[in-house]
């Protein structure tokens, strides 16, 4: 008995290398061809992201050169990242003041290789990080700025970012989020009459945007982005961002909103202006640090109801926060198989007919999270067997076998 079990420890032993590697695909990033080029034909970019410490990481950094025409900045080109809160107290004009820094040297490097960024994001109600926005002087300790300060101050921190970056990196940046994540999940989140479900309160507190800018924020920050845009004569298309936008109570709200931007202003002939160029769908698809939901069928005809759905208003759609999550490791090649199925059923046939409505899927699940963090943001977001490359930056079966449905293989 003795004998036998140190024969399975020693089996076992040898078997676990085995195991270690079971999701990589025996290949190196250069092996393939830029899986950009292979979308390209079927007429959306390819995208992924990168936080500012990525770009210490040559492997990673390395593999978006590779890989993708496309790139979001994780969290540098938001609100929170960019405004300086001395700079704002001390501007000769009262109006917003940022440091670009960290943001600048992302969308440099993103130039220098040729690469498109998408600007994310201009507005986004999940303000906690600096509510003195909103104050007076830019004083949490005073009293909030009046509706028109604030608007004052929004119009100018939208034409100032917008304007930076065109001007500093003419035509890096293609689109811009203008607005993220406005719209609630449940009805407390919303008033009961308002069609478009926007938020009036976030994480327990006041939507701060909703409260001191005014209920149609998410409207006039898009006139705002217009007006910036139309006076640089940028080819800079505007976008909504959110996520849950393939589920239908929320799709729903999205096409409301929708109208509702669309019909905000009218130019000098009194026609409606065009405010609004596209829908961004964050593609966080499965459970939340859960295998609940994951691979489930319905998520493709769902993902692939909403394309046409948005398109139908005039939209481009963009999946723009991919994350095909898996937590369970035995589910390995059904994961790679529901990946391979995504690309063929929706994303390679949904510019099959004279209007081109996708233009982008931006993956942002590309490297796997520790297996054993499971308390971690990232664990949760983008799970620990769902993505392309490994924890080590290998590539794994699941890249191979999107790649290979890219060739028609």
């Amino acid at each position: 008995m003795k004998k036998l079990f140190s024969l399975a420890v020693a089996l076992l032993i040898c078997l676990l290398p085995l195991l270690s590697v079971a999701e990589e695909a025996g290949t190196v990033s250069e092996d393939y061809d830029p899986l950009w080029t292979l979308a390209e034909p079927y007429g959306f970019k390819l995208g992924g992201c990168f936080g500012i410490w990525d770009m210490n990481n040559a492997a990673y950094m390395n593999f978006l050169a590779r890989h993708f025409n496309s790139v979001t900045c994780t969290n540098e080109t938001k609100a929170y990242s960019l405004l300086n809160q001395a700079r704002c107290k001390s501007s000769d004009d009262g109006m917003p003041r940022m440091d670009y820094t960290n943001a600048d040297k992302m969308v440099a490097w993103a130039q220098k290789h040729g690469i498109g960024v998408r600007g994310h994001v201009l507005v986004w109600d999940a303000v906690m990080q600096y509510p003195w926005f909103f104050h007076e002087d830019y004083d949490e300790k005073k009293p909030f700025a009046s509706q028109e300060t604030n608007r004052v101050r929004l119009a100018s921190y939208i034409d100032q970012v917008i304007s930076h970056f065109e001007e500093k990196f003419p035509g890096v940046i293609y689109c811009w989020d203008v607005v993220n994540e406005a719209i609630g999940d449940s009805a407390s989140d919303w008033r009961a009459n308002d069609p478009r479900h926007i938020r009036i309160v976030r994480d327990g507190g006041k939507n701060m945007f909703q409260a001191y800018v005014g209920d149609d924020y998410v409207e006039y920050a898009f006139l705002c982005a217009r007006n910036t845009v139309d006076r640089l004569g940028a080819d800079i298309k505007l976008f909504y961002n959110d996520y849950n936008l393939f589920f239908a109570e929320k799709r729903e709200a999205a096409c409301a909103l929708v109208k509702s931007i669309q019909a905000y202003a009218t130019d000098e002939e009194g026609n409606p202006r065009t405010l609004i160029d596209g829908m961004g769908m964050q593609g966080y698809m499965g459970g939340y640090g859960t295998q609940n939901g994951c691979l489930d069928q319905s998520i493709i005809s769902n993902v692939k109801l909403s394309i046409s759905t948005y398109a139908q208003l005039g939209l481009e759609v963009q999946l723009t926060e991919m994350a095909v999550r898996n937590f369970d490791k035995t589910r390995v090649a059904e994961h790679d198989a529901f990946y391979s199925k995504l690309f063929s059923d929706v994303f390679m046939k949904a510019n099959t007919e004279e209007k081109a409505p996708l233009t982008a899927v931006c993956i942002w699940g590309l490297v796997d999270a520790n297996p054993n963090q499971k308390d971690n943001y990232v664990y949760k977001m983008n799970s620990p067997y769902g993505c392309l490359l490994t924890i080590n930056y290998k590539i794994k079966t699941c890249f191979d076998a999107v790649y290979h449905t890219l060739k028609g293989e």
